[in-house]
């Protein structure tokens, strides 16, 4: 029998080691007790910014998402708040609040792993990044390494 290798995937597989790094943030956040979301912003060439992971059990802050994290980071790291031809790349996809942040920053890209049916704003549920009445909408690519980050989600509540 002849077994086909499935064709590379030239959208999604350059943000798949990226997206390794948001899986072990992600990891981080669930040794605190927090649901495991991580993220990394990239600067143009590639290079990470920032990392962040969920830390709202952790802090006590129910904006202590993620994406938030990272984004404050980023910026704090560049000295601005543009955050002009950067990527967001997170395991799950955005909430209406880390939607507008991404919006709000000027993030070029936002690259996820699964998605979030039940609260989703990058597609799902709801397309916040993408709406066309408003002045700034990121590329969006989704599903980079879709299981490995539905599986640690999927573990995270099993346990719970």
């Amino acid at each position: 029998m002849i077994r086909h290798d499935p064709a590379p995937d030239p959208v999604r597989a350059p943000w798949r080691a990226a997206m390794r790094l948001a899986l072990e943030e992600a990891a981080r956040a669930a040794l605190s007790g927090d649901v495991p979301v991580g993220a990394v912003v990239l600067s143009p060439d590639g290079t990470v910014l920032a990392t962040g992971h969920n830390e709202r059990e952790a802090t006590g802050d129910p904006t202590a998402h993620a994406e938030i994290l990272a984004i404050r980071r980023a910026a704090g790291k560049l000295g601005a708040w543009r955050l002009t031809e950067c990527t967001l790349v997170v395991t799950l996809e955005p909430c209406t609040m880390c939607a507008g942040a991404i919006v709000q920053s000027r993030l070029d890209r936002v690259v996820f792993g699964a998605l979030d049916e039940k609260a989703g704003a990058a597609g799902s549920l709801w397309d916040v990044v993408r709406d066309r009445r408003l002045n700034h909408r990121p590329e969006v690519i989704h599903g980079v390494l879709a299981e490995e980050c539905s599986e640690l989600l999927t573990s995270f509540f099993r346990d719970r």
